[in-house]
C-alpha cells in the first residue's frame, strides 16, 4: 500500500462522514422549511384549509420538494397542518370546539408543569421569572401601539415568559407538549389583535401570576393560569 493511500476502513469512514453531512444538510432545509411554513401560518398569510401544495410552495420558498415535505411532515405532529391522505396537506382548521379542546389540555398540560417548577425551581429560575416579565413589561410600556399580538418580538417575549413559569418541570415531554400547544392557541389568538387590552392591564395580570409563583402559591398560581388560559377561548367565541 503506497503511502496516502485509503484503507477499506479510512473509506468506510469517509462514506459514514459524507451520509451524515448529508443527512444534517437535509434536516437543516427541513427545519427551515418548517421553520418558514410555520411562520406564514402563525401570521395568517395562509388561513385555515389552505392547500399546501408542494410544487407551489418550492417555488415559493425556493426550497425542494423533498424537504418541504420533511417540513411539512414536522408540522403535522406540531397540529398546524393535516395530511390529506394522499393529496398533501392543507393547514389545519379551526372552530370552538377545537379550540376548547386545546385549552383544555393546555390547561392540564400547564398546570401540572407548574406545580411540578413550582416544587423544583431554584434561584436561577425565580430570577428568569423576574427578568422575563421585566423586559415584557418594559417593552409594552415603551411601546403600546405597536407590541400587541402579530408583533414578532412581542410574541417573542410574551411566549419567553410563559415559559419560564415551567421550565423548571424536569419534564421535556411536558416542555415540548406546552410549545406545540401554545402555537396551537396562538393562532386563534391572532384574532385578538384588534382587540389588545390596555398593556397597564395586561401587565398586572402577567405581575400577578409571578407574584403567586414565586410566592409559591400553587393552587392560586394555578387557578390564575387556567382563567388566562382560557381567556383566549373567551375573546375569540365569547363566553359559552
Amino acid at each position: 500500500m503506497t503511502p496516502g493511500q485509503a484503507t477499506p476502513a479510512t473509506e468506510s469512514a469517509r462514506a459514514i462522514r459524507r451520509e451524515a453531512e448529508t443527512e444534517t444538510g437535509a434536516d437543516t432545509l427541513s427545519a427551515r422549511a418548517a421553520g418558514l411554513i410555520e411562520r406564514d401560518i402563525l401570521s395568517g398569510l395562509w388561513g385555515p384549509e389552505a392547500r399546501l401544495g408542494i410544487h407551489a410552495l418550492s417555488a415559493h420558498y425556493g426550497i425542494g420538494a423533498t424537504p418541504l415535505r420533511e417540513g411539512m411532515s414536522r408540522l403535522v405532529s406540531r397540529g398546524l397542518v393535516t395530511a390529506v391522505g394522499q393529496r398533501g396537506f392543507r393547514v389545519a382548521s379551526v372552530s370552538r370546539a377545537d379550540l376548547e379542546d386545546i385549552t383544555r389540555v393546555r390547561t392540564l398540560i400547564e398546570a401540572e408543569a407548574l406545580r411540578r417548577s413550582i416544587e423544583n425551581g431554584d434561584d436561577e429560575w425565580e430570577a428568569a421569572i423576574v427578568a422575563c416579565l421585566h423586559r415584557l413589561r418594559q417593552k409594552l410600556l415603551r411601546d403600546p401601539e405597536t407590541m400587541r399580538e402579530g408583533a414578532p418580538e412581542f410574541d417573542t417575549l410574551h411566549k419567553a415568559f410563559h415559559r419560564s413559569l415551567i421550565v423548571a418541570c424536569g419534564s421535556e415531554r411536558l416542555l415540548a407538549l406546552h410549545d406545540d400547544l401554545y402555537l396551537q392557541a396562538y393562532r386563534y389568538r391572532r384574532v385578538m389583535m384588534s382587540r389588545f387590552e390596555d398593556p397597564q392591564w395586561f401587565t398586572r395580570v402577567h405581575q400577578e401570576l409571578a407574584d403567586l409563583v414565586l410566592s409559591r402559591d400553587a393552587d392560586a398560581a394555578v387557578k390564575l393560569l387556567s382563567g388566562h388560559l382560557a381567556s383566549t377561548l373567551e375573546v375569540v367565541y365569547g363566553k359559552g
